[in-house]
């Protein structure tokens, strides 16, 4: 971080702008992810519970048509931020704005049609049936003299049918595994059918080989269908996996923002997580994955 408070970019040792399409970002379209414009930005931007900052002076600007993922360790505000991002949360200074207008005077329908967002503890209706949940995301698309259309019904089912979700479509999302919760909310989301997506945690329950499949989700839906994807993740190596701007927090401020391949770095762990670590090529991907340092050992007797 410089005295300004402006994120440094930073380069791994040795990466190569070839390096950037290692992985499953290897196949996006070209004119996505660096570089290209941004239609969410926040500028000068301070978060705040009550008396408690939680984040201060953040400057961000989301790139267009890519998947970026935020980072951080525990209560750094990445979902303080996310939630601003999502107009959730009022900023106590500065502006989230969406196509160079501040949110604050954009009208909530609109913003329903291009900003989706998946918090990370959702709290569904008492009783509510998976298929009615998923249906509610479309709700913004819809007005009193139409109520339901074939657009609305195409998006739940394809929606439904992306997230394994269909199968479960009468039963009450209550009554439903955690894993099986998130799916739905997930399946929610993508009804909703909006150009931004914002995702606090999706993985949150989900076994190794669903988190899989739901971050593949995400990165092909931001491939076939250009979706810009902003989601915040714990886990570092999935991240730098899945994103084509990864985005480190730490104490509210952005520490370092750019490809992973340039930004996932030992020092950056160190800095960031407080945690020694060796950081080597992914050896499906070439991504950068991060391994601990020893593990604790009991004395040899």
């Amino acid at each position: 971080m410089t005295e300004t408070g402006e994120s440094v970019q930073r380069r791994a040792p040795g990466a190569r702008e070839a390096d950037h399409d290692a992985g499953p970002r290897a196949d996006r379209p070209a004119g996505r992810g660096e570089g290209s414009p941004s239609r969410l930005t926040a500028r000068d931007l301070t978060l705040a519970y009550e008396d408690r900052t939680v984040v201060d002076g953040l400057d961000l600007d989301i790139p267009h048509g890519a998947v970026t993922i935020v980072v951080g360790p525990n209560a750094c505000g990445k979902s303080t931020l996310l939630r601003a991002l999502g107009r959730l949360l009022r900023p106590r200074r500065g502006a989230v704005l969406l196509d160079g207008t501040d949110l604050a005077r954009i009208p909530t329908k609109r913003i329903a049609q291009s900003v989706g967002l998946l918090p990370q503890t959702p709290v569904a209706p008492e009783a509510i049936t998976v298929g009615d949940l998923v249906a509610r995301g479309r709700q913004p698309h819809q007005s009193w003299w139409q109520q339901w259309s074939a657009d609305d019904e195409r998006a739940v089912t394809e929606a439904m049918a992306r997230t394994d979700v269909a199968e479960l479509a009468d039963r009450a999302v209550d009554e439903l595994s955690g894993g099986q919760r998130q799916r739905v909310w997930i399946a929610m989301a993508l009804a909703q059918e909006t150009e931004l997506l914002l995702l606090d945690e999706p993985t949150t329950y989900l076994d190794i080989a669903h988190q899989v499949e739901v971050l593949d989700l995400v990165r092909q839906l931001n491939h076939d269908r250009g979706r810009t994807v902003v989601a915040v993740l714990h886990d570092l190596n999935q991240a730098a996996r899945y994103a084509d701007h990864l985005v480190a927090m730490k104490a509210g401020r952005i520490i370092a923002q750019g490809h992973p391949a340039e930004v996932v770095t030992a020092e950056l762990v160190r800095e960031v997580f407080g945690l020694d670590s060796v950081v080597v090529p992914d050896p499906v991907t070439g991504s950068p994955l991060v391994v601990p340092g020893r593990p604790w050992q009991s004395p040899r007797t």
